[in-house]
């Protein structure tokens, strides 16, 4: 495991807990948290990984009610995204920052927000196979309405999934929900409903993401996602 894995996965700090079935006890539990406290709306940047720039992840962003507001940018790690995304969190403009980007960026991009005194509402760790996915997720107040819809999402698609969420400075137990995969045609949806999700934090919206079509090659492999207030 390298340096970079083994710093976000210190940052999430979710415990390896195992998704009990997706039932009705997970599924009121998730519907319960979902009215999250509009927020007023801020500009926002999308960063993207090269491989999730070509993925539904985006798709998700568009559809959300802020798409259209939304700027993307791609992340690499070279020392001019490192110095202009730096200078961007130290403007002193309030703004929001959203993405899915492979282990080692998101090890730099939030080691760098948490230096400008940014505020980390959600970090998520995301691994996808053609059949299944799995979320081990950690968010504070502001996005936990998050994490319910994508195990609601996912549930309702048909896809196979694990879910855990755990809540920052907070007291309540774990959000843990999985389901068996009754097909495969949504295997890229989890990518479509995080966009979705989380674009519209702080919005008024309580539409849900766009269905996805069955790709022959969705997403596949391990990411990182989050979102920095700053």
């Amino acid at each position: 495991m390298n340096v970079e894995r083994r710093t976000v996965l210190k940052g999430l700090a979710l415990s390896s807990l195992a998704g009990i079935a997706m039932g009705s006890s997970g599924l009121s539990m998730a519907n319960s948290v979902l009215g999250a406290r509009p927020q007023p709306a801020l500009p926002t940047l999308a960063l993207v990984s090269h491989e999730v720039a070509e993925s539904v992840f985006l798709q998700g962003v568009n559809a959300s009610p802020a798409g259209q507001q939304v700027k993307v940018q791609r992340t690499d790690l070279s020392l001019g995204f490192i110095l202009g995304f730096e200078q961007r969190l130290r403007s002193g403009q309030p703004q929001r920052i959203i993405g899915l980007v492979d282990d080692a960026s998101a090890a730099l991009i939030v080691d760098l927000a948490r230096s400008a005194g940014a505020r980390v509402q959600w970090l998520g760790q995301h691994r996808a196979t053609p059949l299944a996915s799995q979320h081990r997720l950690l968010s504070a107040e502001a996005a936990s309405g998050c994490a319910p819809q994508l195990g609601l999402s996912l549930n309702a698609c048909g896809s196979g999934f694990s879910l855990t969420e755990q809540r920052m400075h907070g007291l309540q137990a774990p959000l843990q929900v999985s389901a068996a995969a009754r097909n495969s045609v949504g295997s890229d949806q989890w990518a479509a409903t995080l966009g979705y999700t989380l674009a519209a934090l702080g919005t008024t919206s309580d539409g849900r993401a766009p269905l996805i079509a069955h790709r022959p090659s969705p997403l596949t492999g391990n990411f990182v996602s989050f979102s920095i207030e700053a």
